[in-house]
């Protein structure tokens, strides 16, 4: 059984993509999008900790399932499955409906995949997977706007994918034996000759999938261009490949502590950054942007301060930092498309989740930073967290005031119907895995200590309302604007990374796909550049 679902995880979405191609299906698998996660749903469930699936052959790719990673595919896969419903009711009467459904079970299959992919070459290909057709959701629209988000997309991901690629073939190279199961190869890391090299390497290509600054600059772009359930899915599920890349690669017996510092001091960076750059947009899906911008940026300064520290569960109370906010996220995009529903439906419920991310009390958010609280434990570290607590009230505070002033027709009951779901998945959810924790949270002390930063934050927040819109906004992407002049010169970089091909000959199949990439990105910027 256990084997049946991890092989179905991401064999699923596949075989309903594959159906798209016969004309008879065509126009009844946008039915089912639902379906298609509802295995890595009950894989979270029943197959966590399980025996490997290891499919033989030359590539000899297997399939496991840890702790942290269940907790982030059970999410993900309630994500997909209710988005896939609301985006059902969303394209209704669309003829483009069918193309959309099949860039985004093509992203599925990789979204998922990535939780459950236990060897190099398996994670490499569902990781590609979860970030290459995810431009075809960016562009939907066939907008300019939507073009530019895609053209910038598809280049820093394939920028991403090279890193990533260059780093799991120096894993392979140094690895004892033939086999290349991410545990295997994670054994030679602290005695590689190029470990700082691979580590670097590793963390660009996870840390621009999560979002971290200044690799960052695609998510306030491609959210605000993308449709509603595009946007929830790419914020809620796609950025925490990034996340499980992170925990999965570099683990704290495997990295020296200065990269957990190094790590820590990214991610508060990225974490004010986030806020500082949100609270001047106007758009709410920006500001929602900017958002998951912060918040990954806070559980990347967890990891690395748990990683630093030596701290046991690190990475286990990491994903279920990202499990709240895989739920929350995803259901405040959602609410961007029912703005029309009415206020008290779509307001209220959105206003408690937003103060969730400041950790407001009986909110999974609460939950999520009661479960990093260890790795914030020195003053330093608190006091930086406290901050970004109230640094994220004001920017949900701030969104909130955004969505009220949006206009919108009155939505389908279908996808009112999905938001109020989702809305309540994450309240309940939270509540059902970490509700034993409760009763050591209920203090008043502890209370208090979750409280303080979500009046301060709301106290900032009604300064920044006075302040109303003389505040100057930053354009969406805020330093790639900066970075237009360096446009030939990353063109360029292109044919060196083809160069580049050479040193990994000794793994044909690296440099086979390094090259490959290397030409597509030739070929995105010279689009992005017209």
């Amino acid at each position: 059984m256990t084997a049946v679902l991890l092989a179905a995880t991401p064999l699923l979405p596949l075989a309903m993509l594959a159906a798209l191609a016969w004309g008879p299906a065509r126009e009844k698998v946008p039915d089912w999008l639902w379906v298609a996660p509802l295995p890595g749903l009950a894989c979270a469930i029943f197959a966590a900790g399980g025996p490997p699936l290891v499919l033989d052959g030359r590539l000899r790719l297997n399939l496991a399932l840890d702790a942290p990673g269940a907790l982030l595919l059970g999410a993900a896969s309630l994500l997909w499955a209710v988005a896939g419903v609301y985006a059902r009711g969303y394209f209704a009467g669309s003829p483009g409906l069918p193309r959309f459904a099949a860039w985004w079970l093509a992203t599925m299959a990789g979204s998922l995949g990535v939780f459950v992919a236990g060897d190099l070459i398996g994670f490499y290909l569902v990781y590609a997977l979860a970030s290459l057709p995810a431009w075809g959701l960016v562009i939907h629209d066939r907008t300019a706007r939507a073009w530019r988000a895609g053209g910038l997309y598809l280049t820093l991901t394939l920028l991403g994918e090279a890193a990533l690629l260059g780093a799991f073939a120096l894993l392979a190279a140094f690895a004892p034996g033939e086999s290349l199961a991410i545990t295997d190869v994670l054994r030679a890391l602290p005695t590689s000759p190029l470990r700082d090299v691979t580590i670097a390497m590793l963390v660009i290509g996870f840390g621009l999938k999560a979002g971290l600054v200044p690799l960052h600059v695609w998510l306030p772009l491609a959210h605000p261009a993308a449709p509603a359930p595009a946007s929830a899915v790419l914020s809620g599920a796609i950025i925490k490949a990034g996340i499980i890349g992170l925990l999965r690669f570099l683990p704290p017996e495997a990295t020296p502590e200065a990269w957990g510092g190094l790590l820590a001091v990214v991610g508060f960076v990225t974490a004010f950054w986030g806020v500082a750059c949100g609270v001047t947009q106007r758009e709410a899906k920006a500001v929602l942007a900017y958002s998951s911008v912060s918040q990954m940026g806070v559980a990347t300064a967890a990891f690395g301060l748990g990683m630093a520290h030596g701290l046991p569960g690190t990475a286990g109370a990491v994903a279920a930092y990202a499990l709240a906010h895989v739920l929350a996220k995803g259901a405040l995009f959602l609410s961007v498309g029912v703005v029309g529903a009415g206020r008290l439906a779509v307001l209220v419920p959105a206003l408690v989740l937003a103060l969730g991310f400041g950790g407001l009390p009986l909110t999974g958010g609460w939950f999520a930073k009661a479960m990093v609280k260890d790795a914030f434990a020195g003053d330093l570290a608190a006091g930086l967290a406290a901050a970004s607590a109230a640094g994220s009230t004001v920017l949900m505070l701030h969104f909130v005031r955004r969505l009220a002033a949006m206009e919108g027709a009155r939505p389908a009951l279908p996808l009112v119907a999905c938001w109020l779901a989702m809305a309540a998945l994450a309240m309940a959810v939270p509540w059902a895995l970490f509700g034993i924790e409760a009763p050591a949270l209920l203090t008043p002390a502890e209370l208090w200590k979750a409280l303080w930063p979500v009046l301060l934050g709301a106290a900032g927040f009604m300064l920044l309302w006075r302040a109303g819109d003389r505040m100057p906004e930053l354009p969406q992407g805020d330093v790639v604007v900066l970075a237009g002049p360096l446009r030939h010169s990353m063109a360029r970089l292109a044919a060196v990374l083809a160069g580049v091909e050479t040193v990994f000959r000794s793994w044909p199949v690296a440099g086979l796909a390094l090259l490959a990439m290397s030409l597509a990105f030739g070929v995105a910027l010279g689009g992005a550049g017209r």
